[in-house]
C-alpha cells in the first residue's frame, strides 16, 4: 500500500491527476458517496455501533473501489493502525491527565479564575486560551487537556455546552489547518516554497477573526440548534462526583494544587511543543541539543511527560496515595475505550478511501476548471477533505497540484496560497474524519448533532479563511 499522503506531491501523482477522466474516477466517487451514506445511516436508523458501522462502510468502498480482496483488510488495518499509533496514544494520555486534574482539584482552580470575569465573556475567554493553546499543539492533543476545563465550566456555569464548546474547538482547529509548526501548513510550505515565517504571521493575522466568527458567534447559534449540557461527561475524564474518592486514606484529596503548578504542569507539554517547533524551524540540525529537544518536544512524549509530573502535583502532593493515583488512571481508560475504537475505525475509513484513488479522481476534476491558483489550492482541497476526512493528505495533495502554477508567485502571495490550502483542508469534517468521532464521543452527541455543530464550524472556518486570504491578496 502506498500512502497518498506520501506521493501527493511526487511526479507519479501529478502524472495521474494530469490523465484523462476514466471510467474508474467515476466509480470511486461514486462508491464514496454510497459508503459515507451506508456509514451514517447504519448508526442513525440503525442505531449500530460506529465502530462496526465504519468497518463496513470501509469494506464496502475498499471492494468497490477496486483494491485486491487480499489487500482490503490490510489496507483498514493498516490506517486503523496509523490513527491508534497517534491519536488513540495521545488520547489515553490526555485522558490520564484530564481526570487527574479533575479529580485534584486543579480543573476547579482554572475555572474558579476564568469565572472572575463573569460568565457573560466565558465563550471568549474559552476562545482565547484555546488559541495560545492551539499554536503549538497538534488538535488532539489541546482537545484532551481542554476538555475537563470544558466541561468543569458547562456545570459551573449553566451554560449550553456548545455555547463554550464551539469557541475552544474553533481555536484549536483553526492553529491546527493556518500556523505551522502544524504538519499540514508545514508540508505545503515545502511542496510550494513558501517562507516559513511570514506564513505564520499571516496565519495569525486571518486566524484572529476567523476563530472570532466560527467560535463565540457561531457557539450562540450551536447553543440554541443543540441544547446540550454537560451530558458527554468529557469521555468520563471529568466525574459527576468530583472523583475525591471513597474516604479510604490515600483515596480523597487533602488539598487542592495551587494555580501556579496547575499552569505549570498543563502547560508543560505545550512549552515543550513550542521549543520544538521554534528549534525545528530555526536552529542548526548539528547543534549538540537538536536531538534532545526534538524528542522531548514530541507530542507523545510531552504528554508523557505532563502525566508523570501530574502524579505528583496533582497526586501525592494533595494527598492522592500511589495505589489511588493507579487506580484513578485505570478507571481513565474505561469510558474511552469505545470512542478510540470508533477513531480508529474513522482512520482504516480513511485509509481505503486514500488508497481507493480518491483523491486523484477529486485531483483531476479540480484541475479541469480554469480557476485562479489560490481558488483552485482551495477548492482542491476542500475536496480531497470531503472525500478522504484527512486535512494533512488534502493540503499535502493539493499543494503538489498547484505548485508548478505557483512558480512566480511572490512570498507574501505563496503563503496566502499555503494559507487557502489549509483553510479547505478544514471543510465539512463527517463520518471519514477521525475528529467528528473524537468530539462526539467527547461531547456525547448524536451524529446530527455534531454536523450540526461539529461540522457547520469547521465548514464556517474554511469559508471564512478563504475570504480573508482572498481579501489580503488583494491588498498586499
Amino acid at each position: 500500500m502506498r500512502s497518498l499522503l506520501l506521493a501527493a506531491a511526487d511526479d507519479d501523482t501529478l502524472e495521474q491527476i494530469n490523465q484523462p477522466w476514466a471510467a474508474h474516477d467515476t466509480q470511486v466517487l461514486v462508491v464514496t458517496a454510497i459508503g459515507i451514506a451506508v456509514v451514517v445511516l447504519l448508526i442513525t436508523l440503525l442505531k449500530m455501533h460506529g465502530f462496526l458501522a465504519l468497518t463496513l462502510g470501509s469494506l464496502f468502498v475498499a471492494v468497490g473501489s477496486g483494491i485486491p480482496l487480499g489487500d482490503v483488510a490490510g489496507v483498514f488495518e493498516s490506517g486503523v493502525g496509523d490513527v491508534l499509533g497517534s491519536v488513540g496514544v495521545l488520547v489515553v494520555l490526555g485522558a490520564m491527565l484530564g481526570k487527574l486534574l479533575a479529580d485534584s482539584g486543579g480543573a476547579d482552580e482554572i475555572v474558579d479564575k476564568i469565572f472572575r470575569g463573569g460568565t457573560g465573556s466565558l465563550p471568549w475567554r474559552m476562545a482565547l486560551i484555546a488559541f495560545l493553546i492551539g499554536i503549538p499543539m497538534f488538535f488532539e492533543v489541546g482537545l484532551v487537556l481542554l476538555i475537563p476545563v470544558i466541561m468543569l465550566a458547562v456545570r459551573r456555569s449553566g451554560l449550553p455546552a456548545m455555547l463554550l464548546a464551539m469557541p475552544a474547538l474553533a481555536g484549536l482547529s483553526v492553529l491546527h489547518g493556518f500556523v505551522p509548526p502544524h504538519p499540514g501548513p508545514l508540508a505545503a510550505i515545502g511542496n510550494l516554497g513558501a517562507d516559513v515565517g511570514i506564513t505564520m504571521a499571516l496565519g495569525l493575522l486571518i486566524s484572529v477573526p476567523t476563530v472570532i466568527l466560527a467560535g463565540p458567534v457561531w457557539g450562540r447559534f450551536a447553543a440554541k440548534l443543540v441544547p446540550i449540557g454537560a451530558q458527554g461527561g468529557g469521555g468520563g475524564i471529568v466525574a459527576e462526583d468530583g472523583g475525591d474518592g471513597s474516604g479510604e486514606p490515600g483515596t480523597v484529596k487533602t488539598r487542592r494544587p495551587r494555580f501556579t503548578l496547575t499552569l505549570v504542569t498543563i502547560l508543560s507539554p505545550v512549552i515543550l511543543m513550542l521549543v520544538r517547533a521554534g528549534i525545528e524551524v530555526w536552529s542548526d540540525p548539528s547543534a549538540w541539543f537538536y536531538p534532545f529537544v526534538m524528542f522531548v518536544g514530541e507530542p507523545l512524549v510531552a504528554l508523557l511527560i505532563a502525566v508523570l509530573l501530574a502524579m505528583i502535583t496533582f497526586g501525592t502532593s494533595v494527598g492522592f496515595s500511589p495505589s489511588a493515583l493507579t487506580s484513578k488512571m485505570t478507571d481513565s481508560l474505561k469510558p474511552i475505550a469505545s470512542a478510540t475504537m470508533i477513531v480508529g475505525a474513522g482512520g482504516g475509513f480513511k485509509a481505503v478511501l486514500v488508497d481507493g484513488g480518491t483523491g486523484i479522481a477529486i485531483g483531476k476534476a479540480a484541475v479541469a476548471l480554469s480557476l485562479s491558483v489560490l481558488l483552485l489550492g482551495w477548492l482542491i482541497a476542500a475536496l480531497v477533505r470531503i472525500a478522504t476526512g484527512s486535512a494533512t493528505v488534502a493540503i499535502v495533495t493539493a499543494s503538489g497540484i498547484v505548485a508548478p502554477l505557483a512558480g512566480g508567485l511572490s512570498p507574501t502571495h505563496l503563503a496566502l496560497v499555503v494559507l487557502a490550502i489549509g483553510a479547505g483542508s478544514l471543510i465539512l469534517s463527517h463520518v471519514n474524519d477521525a475528529g467528528f468521532w473524537l468530539v462526539k464521543e467527547y461531547f456525547g452527541m448524536t451524529v446530527g448533532q455534531t454536523l450540526k455543530t461539529w461540522t457547520v464550524m469547521e465548514t464556517l472556518i474554511a469559508v471564512l479563511g478563504l475570504a480573508f486570504t482572498g481579501l489580503l491578496w488583494l491588498v498586499v
